[in-house]
């Protein structure tokens, strides 16, 4: 403990999933799998090896509210900005790569600022939000 803040709360980064992206709905009820389960599931498979995934929390939300840009996922960590992304392509093994790639380099960032420029192709048009840090 820290200033009374427990330094693994503090340290932990976020990696949330929305799994309501790319739903096929009828009769206003969700049909079969959706895009954004899908992208999830792989995720998850893939994480498995990834040398960062004792450092980050992967959890699955149900609606980021980004349902015109399928599939959406977001960076977070206390003191850091947070990005949500959009537009990754579900069945597309490149776009989970790239996350865990993006998210690594997010990682290393103290604030979290991750540059056009050395994002991954599939993030590099795909930022639908980057939010500031709240402040202490």
């Amino acid at each position: 403990m820290m200033n009374g803040t427990n330094t693994a709360v503090r340290t932990k980064h976020c990696l949330l999933v929305c799994t309501a992206c790319a739903s096929v709905w009828k009769d206003g009820k969700r049909e079969g799998k959706s895009g954004g389960q899908q992208f999830m599931e792989d995720l998850l498979k893939l994480a498995q090896d990834w040398e960062f995934s004792e450092k980050f929390d992967i959890r699955e939300v149900e609606c980021m509210s980004a349902c015109s840009h399928s599939c959406a996922v977001s960076f977070a960590a206390a003191g850091k900005y947070t990005y949500l992304f959009g537009d990754l392509p579900a069945n597309e093994p490149e776009s989970v790569e790239a996350v865990l790639e993006c998210a690594s380099q997010y990682y290393a960032k103290p604030d979290g600022l991750l540059p056009w420029a050395e994002r991954p192709q599939a993030l590099k048009k795909g930022v639908l939000a980057k939010i500031p840090p709240l402040g202490n």
